[in-house]
């Protein structure tokens, strides 16, 4: 069990910073031309969109866990 937990923390931590990357990229890229703008909102906001998804799957596994344990 101690494995399964270290390994969800190892990619939660992963997938945080992930996002985190792709958001600062895209208001980097947003700052640099003014053409992409569009796009890049929608990236920003599908990243965000990622990034809840995620933390709700890893919530519900922790759910499960403590609740047959």
């Amino acid at each position: 069990m101690q494995h399964i937990n270290s390994l969800s923390l190892l990619v939660i931590t992963l997938i945080r910073a992930g996002a985190a990357f792709r958001v600062v990229f895209c208001l980097i890229r947003m700052m640099t031309s003014e053409d992409e703008m569009p796009q890049m909102r929608k990236r920003i906001r599908n990243a965000i969109l990622f990034y809840i998804i995620a933390e709700s799957a890893f919530l519900l596994k922790d759910l499960m866990i403590q609740y047959y344990t």
